[in-house]
Parts: structure tokens; C-alpha cells; sequence
């Protein structure tokens, strides 16, 4: 698909109802976050716990006290069709792109490369690999845009819990909300994050460790868990 036809098909979408949300603000979780990273007010759980459960909740998975090794959910629960298109992730306070993504359009030619900034999982696109410098690690805020498209149903209170850690330490959970998407939209929003203070003995451990960082995104529709991403970090990009 030609960059021109691509950008008109966009339009189409965003004039049946879809188009940019406005930036999203990591809301306050329940109760509170201690210094080291920890959601008091909430109740414990594990992995076995939830896989037991037919439905999952957000307060299930707020319970969770380290990244999961498995996925909480099948690529069918998403019975909404959402399909994320596009990432990108710059900082804040430069503007500079750290990392940059797009899903390849299904007209693409086989010979046809994709930037290698990022590498996606070849089971349905659930987990990516991010590779980034030491400096990313002292970064204050960032901002993550992501674009994606809705089936023909439509989405309410589409929300996203991302749960970081570093081996079985959590360093941050981020909960946003996307709010309502009509039906067969484009939708595309901003995150903001503002990243926890690490200490110096922590970051150099995350540096000489690469991929021990890692996170879960979850994404519910009315409260019900449809979509559960996976990813892994290294900051020794460059060295």
C-alpha cells in the first residue's frame, strides 16, 4: 500500500468516528505505591491463582507481585477486533524519537524490510524487544503514542494496566484509560509516564542484565481482561 492510499484509507477511518484522543495521564491505581514499588490496599494473588479464573478483572491483576510467564488470555478473547498499528515512544522534554514501530500493511512485499528498532513476536504480535541506551534509564517523562484500529463493535471503557519489573522487583504500574471507541475507528493517543526514581546500584544492575526488565499490559473492556501484551527491555544499547 502506497503512503498516499495508506494516509487516505486513515482519513476514512478517523472521519467515521474516530481520530486523535487526547494525551492520557497514568491515573492514580488502587491505594497506593510505596518506595519500593508495591500497590498497598491490594490483595495479593498469583499467576496459578488467576489462570483459574474464567474472568479476570483489574484488581486481579494489580495483585500480581511479579511479570507473568505465561499470558492471562487467548488472542481470541479480543472480540472487539482492537489491532495496534503503530508505537512510538520519544522523551518528553527533547522531543527526540527513542523508538519507533509500525505494523508492516498486509500489501507489504515479502522481500520488503522493516526497521529494525524492534523486534515483534511471530505469534500474533503479543510480546516486543526493546533495546535502548543507559541514558533511557534516566529519563523523567515520556511519552508513548500508540494507534489502533476497532472492529465493528463498539469499545467501552477501554483501559490499559502496564505492570514493570525488574526480575521480581516492580518498579512501576501505569493505568490508563482510552475511554469510549466507536465502531470501525482509528484511534490514536498519547501515554504519559513519568518514570520512578531509580537508584544508581539498581540501574547498573538493569544495564548488566539485559531483558530482566520486563512488563504486562493488559487491556480490559468493561472491566474484562480481551488483550495481554509482554515485553523485555535492555539499556545497554550502544556500549
Amino acid at each position: 500500500m502506497s503512503g498516499s492510499n495508506r494516509e487516505a484509507a486513515k482519513e476514512e477511518r478517523k472521519k467515521a468516528g474516530g481520530g486523535v484522543i487526547n494525551r492520557l495521564k497514568a491515573r492514580r491505581v488502587h491505594g497506593r505505591e510505596d518506595g519500593d514499588g508495591e500497590l498497598r490496599g491490594v490483595v495479593a494473588v498469583t499467576e496459578q491463582e488467576l489462570v483459574g479464573l474464567k474472568e479476570l478483572r483489574p484488581e486481579h491483576v494489580l495483585g500480581l507481585s511479579r511479570v507473568t510467564e505465561n499470558y492471562l488470555c487467548r488472542p481470541e478473547d479480543n472480540v472487539f477486533g482492537i489491532d495496534f498499528t503503530r508505537f512510538k515512544i520519544r522523551d518528553l522534554e527533547t522531543g527526540t524519537v527513542l523508538f519507533e514501530i509500525s505494523k508492516p500493511c498486509s500489501a507489504t512485499e515479502p522481500d520488503e524490510e522493516e526497521p529494525d528498532s524492534g523486534q515483534l513476536d511471530s505469534s500474533a504480535g503479543r510480546f516486543v524487544r526493546y533495546q535502548f541506551t543507559p541514558a533511557f534509564l534516566r529519563l523523567r517523562k515520556v511519552g508513548a503514542t500508540v494507534e489502533f484500529t476497532v472492529g465493528d463493535k463498539p469499545v467501552n471503557s477501554f483501559r490499559m494496566i502496564e505492570r514493570h519489573f525488574f526480575r521480581d522487583r516492580i518498579l512501576k504500574t501505569f493505568d490508563f484509560d482510552f475511554g469510549f471507541c466507536i465502531p470501525n475507528s482509528c484511534n490514536t493517543c498519547e501515554h504519559m509516564y513519568e518514570f520512578p526514581q531509580l537508584s544508581e546500584d539498581i540501574i547498573r544492575m538493569m544495564i548488566d542484565n539485559p531483558y530482566e526488565t520486563r512488563s504486562d499490559s493488559f487491556y480490559f473492556v468493561d472491566n474484562k481482561l480481551i488483550m495481554h501484551n509482554k515485553a523485555d527491555y535492555a539499556y545497554n544499547g550502544g556500549q
